[in-house]
């Protein structure tokens, strides 16, 4: 346990002098009760102060077993992208492909999911690609044989996906998939009785950030004809974009 912190100090040290810091972005205090470390609020402009954040918690997290998912994982899926990114994608969970590299969305359905962002890129007239968004997942860990990810697995990963968004501060966030819509929407209705079709095309708000659910990717993979439903909500998410600047 002490190595573990250890080494996730150091790391984050590490990527703190790999940026030219000669010390790091906290006031240390002495009060009446002994010495307190108290971090310095995160400029919501700075990039660096966000790879900062971000860098950070993935050392928190570390090798992480908070569930029974790192049993048959091969890697940590933390998510990747731009931090000082406008649009956020959050699928369900890491598949195969994803957890051999250690990547979100790079198999079949990744190569639709950026498919999509391109596109997304070239009607915004601004030519974004997928490395100027941010995408994550539920949670971090493959669910055995691709299964649906359980709540207690969802639990136990979510307070870590909320401190991404804390700390991204995206325009819009797309949420891809039922899990990931019901999950940020907070529904009480049972995950398997809650239904993406009637969900989709619908902002809601998750902690003021307005969140558009809409079908997962993968699922284009048996019901192509469905793909224009998903455009659909992309445009409206780039109008929602537009109307706020």
């Amino acid at each position: 346990m002490v190595n573990d912190i250890a080494g996730n100090i150091r790391t984050v040290l590490e990527f703190y002098k790999e940026l030219g810091f000669d010390r790091l972005p906290i006031e240390i205090s002495s009060g009446v009760q002994g010495t307190t470390l108290n971090s310095k609020p995160l400029t919501q402009n700075s990039s660096i102060d966000k790879e900062a954040a971000l860098y950070a918690l993935r050392a928190e997290i570390g090798d992480c077993r908070r569930c029974k998912l790192s049993n048959g994982r091969t890697n940590i899926v933390f998510g990747e992208g731009n931090a000082n990114a406008s649009i956020m994608f959050i699928g369900e969970a890491p598949g195969e492909d994803e957890d051999i590299q250690a990547r979100p969305f790079v198999g079949e359905a990744g190569e639709i999911l950026t498919s999509l962002i391109g596109n997304m890129g070239k009607a915004s007239g601004s030519n974004f690609t997928r490395e100027d968004v941010y995408i994550a997942n539920i949670v971090k860990c493959r669910p055995p044989a691709n299964q649906d990810p359980r709540e207690d697995e969802i639990a136990a990963c979510l307070p870590f996906l909320e401190r991404q968004i804390e700390i991204i501060a995206p325009g819009v966030i797309m949420a891809l998939g039922k899990t990931a819509s019901h999950t940020l929407m907070g529904s009480e209705t049972p995950l398997a009785k809650f239904s993406i079709v009637k969900a989709r095309g619908h902002f809601f708000e998750y902690k003021g950030i307005p969140v558009m659910p809409t079908f997962h990717p993968a699922y284009f993979l048996r019901n192509r004809k469905d793909k224009p439903l998903t455009w659909t909500d992309a445009q409206a998410v780039l109008k929602r974009l537009e109307e706020a600047r």
